[in-house]
């Protein structure tokens, strides 16, 4: 992954700054597509090539040239969409969960190329936040009326499991601690099998279980440079996960060219519980020990006394590798496909 930076760097804002405005990308209408489709991931597997062939027809039926191909191991998804975008492709459709789109993602941040969302996964966060219908031709259908809008993304740069230094584009969100040691431990096989339902077992465990261990944060304000220690860190894009996270990192959306940071200073496993509670039942109580800020950058690296200890790093439901990382969101450098019903 290249690592060529977008924009400029900026510091962290408070809670009531406003939402910086996205101007809309004046595109035309769809033309060529592709799907790229993970045949092993979430739900309806088994039919799967006629999910997408319904997608496809229903897209040639409205003038549109489609065409499709499955991903079979880490990384195809990079070179068929750069394949496609060479063909001449306006779209690329992810058709799987979260991690579908986050390979998809890699190639298309910085081109012209709209991303849109085929929800077919196990978790399909992004496209819950967008309001697209969750069968597949009525994401198909919603895709019809919908226009390509200009958002930034995240990046992340970590030390790969194998010690190199790496670098991930994310949409949704990062995850540094015990959500991304959920990732480390989750079997691949249940997750298959069981669905959210294996996610949910394997996190209570760790809430019981894990130690939690901190690690050192570096932040800069504009102002001034600070340093925390923090036992889990979360940077998120999207306003509405869905499900039992719901409105995970109030104050997060596409609408805005920046990151919410959550940070967690706390180790107290009772404010871990209140806080996801807080966004399932919907309220806006604070939860000692835990912050929230708007911004644009900050880094994460282990404390002296846990540097033998192993802090993993997750984009968007993909286990990356470890710290320590760097965080940074790229403004106005993808264009991605948005419902009608969905306005920024």
């Amino acid at each position: 992954m290249s690592s060529i930076r977008f924009g400029q760097r900026r510091g962290l804002t408070n809670l009531f700054d406003p939402p910086i405005q996205i101007t809309p990308y004046n595109s035309t209408v769809m033309r060529k597509v592709f799907l790229v489709y993970n045949p092993l991931s979430g739900r309806r597997r088994w039919r799967r090539s006629k999910d997408i062939e319904d997608v496809l027809g229903f897209l040639r039926a409205h003038g549109i040239e489609g065409s499709s191909a499955p991903t079979h191991a880490a990384g195809d998804a990079s070179t068929q969409v750069n394949e496609a975008i060479a063909a001449g492709c306006d779209t690329i459709f992810a058709c799987g969960g979260d991690g579908t789109i986050h390979d998809v993602l890699q190639s298309l941040v910085g081109t012209d190329t709209a991303l849109g969302v085929i929800p077919l996964g196990t978790a399909n966060s992004l496209a819950h936040d967008l309001g697209i219908p969750p069968s597949p031709t009525g994401a198909a259908h919603a895709a019809i009326s919908a226009r390509p809008r200009r958002v930034a993304v995240g990046r992340i740069e970590y030390q790969a499991l194998k010690g190199e230094r790496q670098s991930r584009y994310f949409m949704v969100v990062v995850g540094i601690g015990v959500d991304a040691h959920l990732f480390y431990e989750l079997n691949p096989a249940a997750k298959r099998h069981f669905g959210m339902m294996a996610y949910y077992v394997k996190a209570t465990r760790l809430w019981l279980t894990h130690k939690m261990e901190h690690f050192a944060v570096d932040i800069d304000d504009g102002l001034r440079r600070r340093r925390c220690e923090v036992s889990q860190l979360l940077a998120v894009r999207i306003q509405d996960f869905g499900g039992v996270l719901r409105e995970l990192a109030p104050g997060a959306s596409l609408e805005r060219e920046d990151l919410r940071f959550v940070l967690f200073h706390t180790r107290r496993r009772t404010a871990y519980l209140r806080y996801v509670l807080r966004g399932l039942i919907g309220v806006r109580w604070k939860v000692p020990g835990i912050e929230l800020l708007h911004g644009h950058a900050l880094t994460c690296c282990p404390l002296a006394e846990n540097s033998k200890s192993r802090i993993f790093v997750e984009a968007d439901g993909e286990l990356l590798g470890t710290l320590p990382a760097e965080i940074t969101v790229i403004p106005n450098s993808l264009n991605l496909l948005m419902p009608a019903t969905k306005t920024i």
